[in-house]
């Protein structure tokens, strides 16, 4: 009996020419046949956005050694929906968006064009992981494989719970220098956002955002204390939003006559 090799769609929110995606594309080969379906551009902090009024554009694009992989006009879940409905022979065994340069932790997985790309797969049925590495020059993207072969082997051979992807992200240091995995919880940390105001030639004003995360000081369960002391953390997302113990004092509150 011939048995099929694991199926493994590639995608990112970096675009298709990204070096996290190249070094990510080398390591999945040693896990089964490997797809790419990325942005043909840059779609970094696109959110979970699909295109709904043009039309998504797809081409294949050819490295020195023959196909690479689909560049899709379009952003990371677009990119997820039309190589699951359509470029694929058959449905994938694992999704893996990035490898991601800068993490991607607390409130930012909601902006997270690569986080996206993972939920909209797992909204599809298939198990997903979303990884990154936290360091936005030179990222060290070879310290992430060893863990990431040892997670995705374990995807693969057991699945994941329906609608569950996990985020991944990795301390920006050497191999040697990670204390190991930890499974942890989404933190609140956001950023203290703020716009620079200047002017172009012609006098109008325009607006840069920019702004510095604010640190977390929670416990040692979270996904930004897992990473700050070294570790790799590895947080099961699931996208139902609701705040489901809020319901009932609400539901009182809301629903009196």
């Amino acid at each position: 009996m011939d048995h099929q090799l694991p199926l493994i769609l590639l995608t990112n929110d970096d675009g298709i020419y990204a070096e996290g995606l190249r070094i990510l594309r080398n390591f999945a080969q040693t896990l089964g046949e490997v797809v790419i379906a990325a942005p043909s551009t840059e779609q970094s902090a696109v959110g979970h956005s699909i295109t709904l009024y043009d039309p998504i554009k797809a081409h294949e694009v050819y490295h020195g050694e023959g196909f690479y992989g689909y560049a899709i006009g379009g952003t990371p879940a677009d990119s997820v929906k039309l190589a699951i409905h359509y470029l694929l022979p058959r449905k994938p065994d694992l999704v893996i968006s990035g490898i991601n340069n800068g993490a991607n932790l607390g409130i930012n997985v909601l902006y997270s064009g690569t986080v996206s790309a993972a939920t909209e797969a797992a909204i599809l049925g298939t198990p997903a992981i979303a990884v990154s590495v936290a360091a936005k020059k030179n990222p060290p993207f070879e310290a992430t494989l060893p863990f990431l072969e040892k997670i995705s082997r374990w995807v693969i051979n057991n699945g994941l719970p329906e609608g569950i992807a996990l985020n991944m992200n990795v301390p920006a240091m050497p191999f040697d220098k990670i204390r190991g995995v930890k499974v942890t919880r989404q933190s609140l940390c956001r950023f203290n956002e703020t716009f620079e105001r200047r002017e172009d030639p012609r006098g109008d004003f325009y607006y840069w955002l920019s702004g510095e995360a604010t640190p977390d000081n929670g416990d040692d369960g979270l996904d930004i204390a897992a990473l700050r002391d070294g570790y790799v953390s590895v947080t099961p997302l699931f996208y139902d939003l609701t705040a489901h113990k809020h319901i009932e004092d609400l539901s009182c509150s809301l629903t009196k006559k």
